[in-house]
């Protein structure tokens, strides 16, 4: 299982996923609750919105983790809400993934948000 981590948390708090990141929030609340405290724990600490600092954050992903760890059915559950929040998060990032592999490629170029000219060659002959 990949750990969740802090900037994920953030992103989702930050309005990146927009409402689906909030029904993703509520998923995992869900989840939390469904789950149950393990034996000797109190309720989970799980904010009714995502924390919006990196301190919180990663104070929550690591009970979140803690807690996969010691509960291999938690951490099933958990990672495919991962996946799910990583897809989500991902989609709305606005990030470009391009993967480019076999034979030889010329020139290649990946951009996001160019404004102004892009020139390609040497100049004049």
């Amino acid at each position: 299982m990949e750990p969740i981590t802090a900037g994920l948390l953030v992103a989702l708090a930050s309005g990146t996923a927009g409402a689906a990141g909030e029904q993703i929030w509520a998923s995992l609340r869900d989840l939390v609750a469904r789950r149950g405290p393990r034996a000797g724990e109190g309720e989970p600490a799980v904010p009714a919105e995502p924390p919006r600092t990196e301190e919180r954050a990663g104070q929550l992903a690591a009970l979140l983790n803690e807690r996969a760890r010691q509960d291999p059915d938690f951490a099933a559950a958990l990672e495919i809400w991962r996946r799910r929040a990583d897809a989500e998060v991902g989609s709305r990032s606005g990030d470009v993934h391009n993967e480019i592999s076999g034979g030889t490629q010329g020139t290649v170029i990946q951009g996001r948000d160019i404004h102004g000219n892009i020139t390609l060659g040497g100049g004049s002959s």
